[in-house]
């Protein structure tokens, strides 16, 4: 029985990820790849067998149970399976429910951690997430709302943080994570950056506060996938911006 690795792509710029990521996806026997692995697939040998396996919101061309099956299946057949995902595996890209089956299953298994693009995203547009005497703490969610899900985030906790609150996959659920925010008290003029597309050549930043960003979002047609920065921090980009060319 072969090796499975769970494998960060980072935030899609091929440069951005790990040496032995990169190793790995030379010496793999076969590749599964996310959708959001965006510029790394250029990295993929052209004689690489590649199963495609991406999901968007409401089209999967293979449901997570049957991406689990899939791994255990290939383990057996081959001797280096490579899973490759956007982001790292361990920040909302459900790696550990992955390697949780493979255990399951006596398969040996390896993470390879990526660059979040909850960090790496906001950072290329000059937004840092921490700042001395603005913000200490950084929190990441989830936006995706799943049906299956039973436990609920705690806002008021979230909110007296008074920290940077950073949502992937909250282009849908904006108006009502908004709302959610805004009832637990947090300032309605907090700045808010959405930065849609991150590291393509489609990437651009729409920005606003708690009590506009949706109405913005929703006049810049704001599409997933996006990265959603709540907090002061997002002001600091007006400082750092004027060593830069970039709006």
């Amino acid at each position: 029985m072969g090796k499975v690795y769970l494998v960060g792509s980072g935030p899609g710029d091929p440069e951005l990820i790990s040496l032995k990521a990169y190793r790995l996806i030379k010496e793999a026997d076969v590749i599964l790849v996310d959708n959001l692995v965006l510029g790394v697939k250029t990295l993929i040998p052209v004689d690489k067998e590649v199963i495609d396996i991406g999901k968007i919101a409401g089209k999967h061309k293979l449901s997570q149970d049957g991406i689990n099956e899939l791994l255990v299946e290939l383990s057996a057949k081959y001797d280096t399976v490579v899973r490759l995902k956007g982001g790292d595996p361990y920040i909302f890209g459900r790696g550990g429910e992955e390697a949780a089956v493979l255990k399951a299953h006596g398969v040996e298994f390896e993470v390879v951690s990526g660059i979040t693009s909850a960090v790496a995203v906001p950072a290329s547009f000059y937004i840092p997430l921490t700042f001395r005497g603005i913000s200490s703490s950084v929190t990441i969610i989830t936006g995706h709302e799943m049906e299956e899900k039973d436990e609920s985030l705690n806002w008021d906790a979230l909110v007296n943080l008074k920290g940077t609150l950073v949502i992937l996959m909250g282009v849908g659920n904006l108006a009502k994570n908004v709302e959610s925010l805004l009832g637990h008290g947090m300032r309605a003029d907090t700045p808010v950056a959405v930065i849609e597309k991150g590291f393509t050549v489609d990437a651009r930043l729409v920005t606003g506060t708690l009590q506009n960003i949706v109405d913005v979002a929703k006049d810049e047609n704001v599409k997933p996938p996006a990265v959603i920065v709540i907090g002061d921090v997002v002001g600091v980009r007006e400082q750092l911006k004027l060593l830069t060319n970039r709006v």
